[in-house]
């Protein structure tokens, strides 16, 4: 039996008298849902694998059971309706519940089985990967682990409406609703264009990054974020950006082309240094500019023993890379 045959009046609904208005399906909920977040009928069907048609008739069946107008349509774009606005809001609760329960029951059943939807920064993901892959193969085989690849906004949101179950990226966040659980830190270094003054040098004063003509990463990258950070740390206010990249592969690229330096993820020189013979890094003296990595899961998580069980087993299993692994408590 579904939610859909379940009758008003047994489950205490207060509807009209002689009434027998049938309660939402969650497929109408979730029809709904998607339309909401869309505004598009077809983008809507795409994105949760329903066809147009049956899409359209579960979003009409909700108007039906619900007795009100939940969008307005036009010839050229779909809107929401004031109440549709409103329901929205509790269509997306209902579903993130449901979720969470199907989540909760899974995890009771069977510790480290079923779906595991991990999301990883590209900053991180290319460097860290193998090692958690390599992890979970050997110590959780029956863990089916998916992997998406995003930017932190999107991470962040995907975990938040539970698209997502754990996160692997830079901290902190500062996001209600979200637990970190700290991995490591890891050093920046400075890449540079081979003969460029401080290329191998160790003990690199931050003031240094003043003189610097430094490329980034397009806006969005959290690693942008925390160069600009450790720039302006350094005194440099305003510095005009004048090339950006959209991964680290490219911008290490045009610091060998000569076109400025750039800073690095310890955990990331090794694998993007090796493609050119026309670079050279220098490491920064003591305390050397740091990002820290952790996993992040939402508040209240079904799965948290294992999230936890799973930072501590990432602990150990990171310790070989070039980082300063932390304690479960940071």
């Amino acid at each position: 039996m579904t939610v859909g045959d379940l009758n008003p009046k047994s489950a205490g609904v207060g509807v009209g008298v002689g009434a027998k208005r049938r309660l939402p399906s969650l497929a109408q909920l979730r029809a709904f849902a998607a339309v909401a977040d869309h505004l598009h009928f077809r983008d809507a069907a795409a994105a949760i694998g329903m066809s147009q048609p049956a899409l359209s008739g579960a979003v009409a069946a909700l108007e039906e059971a619900l007795g009100v107008t939940l969008l307005e349509r036009t010839t050229r774009k779909v809107l929401l309706s004031p109440a549709g606005e409103r329901l929205a809001v509790r269509a997306r609760a209902v579903l993130a519940e449901v979720g969470a329960l199907m989540e909760e029951a899974e995890a009771v059943r069977a510790p480290f089985t079923g779906a595991l939807r991990l999301g990883v920064i590209p900053t991180v993901a290319p460097y860290l990967l193998p090692t958690v892959l390599r992890l979970v193969h050997e110590r959780y085989p029956r863990l089916d682990l998916q992997v998406h690849e995003e930017q932190t906004a999107s991470l962040v949101d995907g975990l938040h409406t539970g698209r997502l179950d754990l996160l692997l990226l830079a901290v902190p966040l500062g996001v209600p609703g979200t637990v970190e659980l700290p991995l490591f830190d890891e050093d920046f270094v400075l890449v540079t264009p081979l003969g460029h003054p401080l290329g191998g040098r160790d003990g690199i004063a931050r003031e240094a990054l003043k003189e610097l003509n430094l490329l980034l990463l397009d806006e969005g990258h959290c690693l942008r974020d925390q160069a600009l950070d450790v720039c302006r740390e350094a005194g440099q206010e305003g510095a005009p950006v004048t090339t950006t990249a959209a991964g680290l592969s490219t911008l290490v690229q045009l610091v060998a082309g000569g076109l400025g330096c750039t800073l690095l993820p310890r955990t990331a020189v090794t694998v993007e240094t090796s493609r050119s013979t026309q670079l050279r890094t220098g490491r920064f003296a003591d305390p050397a500019p740091t990002r820290r990595v952790a996993l992040a899961m939402r508040a209240g998580a079904a799965r948290r023993a294992e999230y936890t069980e799973l930072a501590d087993a990432l602990r150990e299993a990171l310790r070989p890379l070039p980082v300063r692994v932390l304690g479960a408590g940071g």
